[in-house]
């Protein structure tokens, strides 16, 4: 059995990467990572949108550095898996485009993880990062004293086509996600939203969910709200203007991997409309 030690310093290296690299919580943060299609409702019996994706200073302008692209997913409002067409990835956004061929609402996200080790190792301390297969065929979970950590994060957003459904919106039951109670597509100015944040399927108290109003480059301000998911991981919010809206939270947990203890640092983004009553 391989000895449980101290987490605190891969906690910090953790945290660097995951604040530089996944979403930064906080309204002053220098870079957030999105996904904005452009339209979020239509009507018609078919279209097409172009998705665009980077992490970026300044919320929907692409300035910093661009989304990866291979593990992007589309569920369709049947439920089944869409396709991504036309992709391509550039200095500062990735791009690609979905068919619209079906009624209802669609959700496109982008899912990683990254895996970080740390061991002692001839009385010096070693770190390797990368997917759980690097680190498995490297032999670096085989070493005694291993620390393991794994950053996960789920980045998405919702377009419908003609009248929303829910199908597309059911939770995983991995990581940390959102359970509309609010449709995403029918969220209107002065009138409350709602959602439930989930950990692995179950609802997560206490998580501290930030929300901030799009296209900030323009604006004299930073207009963000920070709330706290309740016992029953649900919140509640108002918003009250118009436009494109970036909703992000995080979360810590526990697990195993190999026998190894795990630390979890789980983050979730959420692009979604706001639009007139």
């Amino acid at each position: 059995m391989k000895k449980q030690t101290s987490f605190s310093s891969l906690l910090r290296v953790l945290a660097l990467a995951a604040s530089a690299s996944i979403c930064a919580i906080g309204a002053a943060s220098a870079h957030r990572m999105w996904i904005t299609p452009s339209a979020f409702t239509l009507s018609g019996e078919e279209q097409w949108i172009t998705v665009d994706g980077a992490i970026s200073n300044d919320l929907f302008f692409a300035n910093h550095v661009p989304l990866t692209s291979d593990a992007l997913i589309v569920t369709r409002p049947d439920g089944q898996s869409g396709e991504i067409e036309n992709a391509a990835t550039g200095r500062f956004r990735t791009v690609f485009d979905v068919q619209l061929n079906q009624q209802g609402t669609y959700r496109i996200a982008e899912t990683g993880a990254l895996f970080f080790a740390e061991w002692q190792e001839n009385g010096e301390t070693q770190r390797r990062r990368g997917s759980l297969e690097q680190l498995r065929s490297g032999g670096v979970l085989a070493h005694d004293g291993v620390r393991l950590m794994r950053s996960a994060r789920r980045v998405e957003t919702y377009v419908t086509l003609g009248a929303p459904n829910e199908t597309a919106l059911r939770p995983t039951g991995q990581g940390l996600e959102l359970r509309p109670l609010t449709h995403p597509n029918d969220i209107f100015a002065g009138e409350p939203a709602r959602f439930v944040l989930l950990q692995n399927g179950e609802p997560a108290a206490g998580l501290q969910v930030e929300i901030v109003k799009g296209d900030d480059r323009y604006a004299e301000a930073v207009q963000s709200q920070t709330l706290t998911s309740a016992a029953d991981g649900s919140i509640s919010f108002t918003p009250q203007q118009v436009g494109r809206y970036w909703l992000a939270s995080q979360a810590e947990g526990v697990a195993e991997m190999d026998g190894v203890p795990m630390r979890q640092l789980l983050t979730y983004t959420l692009t979604f409309e706001v639009v007139q009553p």
